[in-house]
């Protein structure tokens, strides 16, 4: 009996993963006001009834695939940080590999800023998943503010700090992969790095 209810939670959660790597190319190509169950669900080979036994709308499927995406931000800036020794370094560490992720993850970047597609607009998956997401992209960004906190900014300091890395890291995000950063002949990560290099020497001399 546990066997088989093992095996069939395994090919549950196989389907549930073939329909989340369609959503990830659906969403990709079509934003998530363009998305529809039906494109989600050919693009796995089932049918959209199918889908309604593992997620309840698209908005759920999204949300699903943008917590995975976070998780992988979190990872890689925490992997970062963890090589390195003093709040200076920690800090370029955390704001570079926020930066990097999404410079080698254009996907990511537009699941993230999935609102966009559809204009600039209030937009969200739900109030429950919205406070989720933005929990676990706090906490992709929350070794930035530990490092400024630990180079001695206060907590509010701190988080303004986090704020303003996260709007220069997108700026340059979007300029990078819409191609107009060689409008200005610039490198964009070495505009990023040279910023946190600032900011890190602000804080330092305040």
């Amino acid at each position: 009996m546990r066997k088989r209810e093992g095996r069939r939670h395994a090919v549950s959660e196989h389907k549930r993963e073939l329909i989340l790597d369609a959503a990830r190319a659906v969403f990709a190509l079509e934003g998530l006001e363009g998305a529809s169950l039906r494109a989600i669900a050919t693009q796995a080979g089932y049918t959209p009834a199918a889908l309604y036994f593992h997620f309840d709308s698209k908005e759920a499927i999204h949300a699903e695939v943008l917590r995975s995406s976070l998780a992988s931000l979190g990872a890689a800036v925490n992997q970062a940080v963890a090589r390195m020794k003093g709040p200076k370094q920690k800090l370029q560490a955390a704001a570079m590999s926020f930066f990097r992720f999404y410079a080698e993850n254009p996907r990511d970047l537009d699941l993230g800023f999935y609102l966009f597609r559809g204009g600039m607009k209030p937009a969200g998956l739900g109030h429950d998943r919205d406070v989720e997401l933005n929990a676990a992209l706090d906490a992709a960004l929350r070794p930035i503010a530990e490092a400024a906190e630990a180079l001695g900014a206060s907590r509010q300091k701190a988080n303004m700090l986090v704020v303003d890395c996260f709007a220069h890291a997108t700026g340059l995000l979007l300029l990078l992969h819409t191609g107009r950063i060689r409008m200005f002949g610039a490198s964009a990560p070495d505009l990023m790095e040279l910023y946190v290099r600032d900011r890190i020497t602000h804080l330092i001399e305040e």
